[in-house]
């Protein structure tokens, strides 16, 4: 008997002795990964989710930089009544401009069998830096002043091409909003929320301030290939999605995730487009119609790459898989 409660005792000392080795291996793989999260990979952190991979964010930035304080005459319109295919994106496309900006095209290319030229980046989003709780977000200083103290906290040297990245988030952060835009960087996923409900809630009964009324419309490439640019063709009716109002989020380059949240006063038709590309490639894609461009800036990308000019015509352009737009549901 009592060389078995010794035996008991053995087992019970190595069961706890191998409890607390786990334990402690557990606690050192947090550390880990926690200091793995704050030193990303260059190559994850700046390709991800790139500024300069992100057409639409270099839209808004610009637009937002060039027609500040601006004067409507500045801008005189230009009519256009050509309806042919002289007005498409094809004819007008410049083939030494930069493949990454070539997602705008014009209301009159939205016609089955039409072909259009379109950079659409895939990404890992297993590689997409994740959001963080807001409680976790909120800790975290996120302002172009606190630069110094962010780039020490994640580790970053301050002439690296994070720091760089970062430093140029949070300065179209703080941006000044153009005229007729309310703006935001959602943090978290809670602030992101906060943000499109105050900015889709109706002062009508028709629509519901409740989360559920609400939804989020994004890209989906329905085949798997790495080609990121090709030319791709209308094979179905564009379908008009009712959007009374809208918000936009776009990914920022930042090491969590961090998205340009903003709405516009304005016409703005929300469209999904059936598109295949030449390697068979299929993708449901969102778009989005701007039907008035005469406050536009002359020197907006949409324009170099269309060769058109403020006022001339609605000017589209498709979202990465990666960016999405809210809208109200009734």
């Amino acid at each position: 008997m009592e060389g078995s409660r010794q035996a008991s005792w053995f087992i019970f000392l190595i069961l706890l002795f191998l409890l607390m080795f786990a334990e402690g291996r557990v606690e050192a793989s947090m550390g880990e990964i926690d200091e793995k999260s704050k030193q990303i990979e260059m190559k994850d952190f700046i390709e991800a989710t790139s500024s300069t991979q992100n057409p639409i964010i270099k839209m808004v930035t610009q637009m937002g930089n060039n027609i500040e304080n601006s004067q409507d005459d500045k801008f005189p319109k230009k009519k256009n009544n050509n309806n042919d295919d002289s007005s498409s994106s094809s004819s007008h496309m410049n083939h030494n401009i930069n493949p990454l900006l070539i997602v705008f095209f014009t209301i009159n290319d939205l016609k089955v069998g039409k072909k259009l030229a379109i950079y659409f980046p895939k990404r890992d989003p297993s590689k997409s830096p994740p959001f963080l709780p807001k409680q976790k977000a909120d800790q975290i200083p996120f302002a172009f002043k606190q630069l110094p103290h962010i780039l020490s906290y994640f580790s970053f040297p301050p002439n690296s091409p994070q720091a760089q990245a970062i430093k140029e988030t949070l300065q179209q952060c703080e941006l000044k909003p153009i005229k007729g835009e309310t703006k935001f960087c959602a943090t978290s996923m809670e602030s992101m929320m906060d943000f499109v409900k105050t900015s889709l809630i109706f002062p009508t009964k028709s629509y519901s301030s409740s989360s559920s009324s609400f939804k989020l419309l994004k890209t989906s490439h329905l085949t798997k290939s790495n080609v990121h640019f090709q030319n791709y063709t209308i094979f179905d009716t564009p379908m008009e999605i009712a959007a009374p109002k809208l918000v936009a989020c776009h990914t920022m380059p930042y090491p969590y995730a961090i998205y340009y949240c903003h709405y516009q006063e304005g016409d703005n038709n929300v469209l999904k487009i059936e598109l295949e590309g030449e390697n068979g490639d299929r993708v449901e894609a969102l778009a989005i119609c701007h039907m008035d461009t005469s406050q536009w800036s002359s020197t907006h990308p949409a324009f170099q790459v269309l060769k058109l000019q403020p006022g001339d015509m609605p000017i589209c352009h498709f979202f990465p898989a990666d960016d999405f737009v809210w809208i109200p549901v009734a």
